[in-house]
């Protein structure tokens, strides 16, 4: 009986009745799938790297357009659009009357003249060839005026000033005309000629080291997101 039941149980031996054509037609079955995946693996991996490349580059790309926009504001890149130029000459009248001839602008009334072009959505403004910025500073020094070290020695200095577009321009131009500015240059026994509008005014670039102060690192929070 527990021969029989033993016999019952246990189960039969399956042998594997395929020849060797049919085994190695398998094995090149399963050869092929497993290049075809290796295959596959290759490609996404490829594609991962390529990926991961296209993103830093798209960072730095991103972080070179965010430079090359805060140089365009710092008045770093030389700038060009429509507009007008504007000469500051002596009085010729007053030389022809025996009267010294002026040679010099003041700093005062370079900054109110400054001011009312930028009050008239004045772009890029450059004086005697030195780029005009927020930080630039015009004074008095030894009876000399300068800008940004840049001494004003002689008459006449003209004086580039660019606007957003055309219709800027013009209207920057028939402000200018209709300006008291010409009035209070004459006082100072100076003529502020207002030039007609051009296509075209190239601005120079600000050539000046430009110095940050008053700036800290911030400090990196841990545990932070950065």
């Amino acid at each position: 009986m527990i021969a029989i039941q033993f016999q019952t149980v246990k189960k039969p031996v399956e042998r594997d009745t395929r020849d060797i054509w049919q085994l190695r037609e398998a094995l090149l079955k399963e050869k092929e799938l497993q290049s075809s995946l290796l295959t596959e693996i290759r490609s996404i991996e490829e594609k991962l790297l390529a990926y991961e490349s296209e993103r830093k580059q798209s960072k730095e790309q991103a972080l070179r357009d965010t430079l090359d926009e805060l140089k365009v504001e710092a008045g770093m890149t030389m700038a060009e659009g429509p507009g007008i130029t504007l000469s500051v000459e002596p009085m010729i009248e007053e030389f022809q009357l025996g009267s010294q001839i002026k040679k010099v602008v003041s700093p005062e009334l370079l900054k109110r003249l400054l001011n009312e072009l930028n009050m008239y959505d004045a772009k890029y403004i450059s004086i005697d060839g030195q780029r005009i910025i927020n930080t630039t500073v015009i004074r008095d020094i030894n009876n000399e005026t300068k800008i940004d070290g840049h001494s004003l020695k002689n008459l006449p200095i003209e004086i580039k000033v660019a606007a957003d577009n055309s219709a800027a321009a013009e209207k920057l131009y028939n402000r200018m005309k209709a300006s008291k500015a010409t009035e209070e240059f004459f006082i100072e026994d100076l003529r502020l000629v207002v030039n007609e509008v051009s296509p075209k005014i190239t601005v120079p670039a600000y050539e000046n080291p430009i110095r940050i102060r008053h700036f800290e690192l911030v400090k990196e929070v841990e545990g932070g997101d950065g």
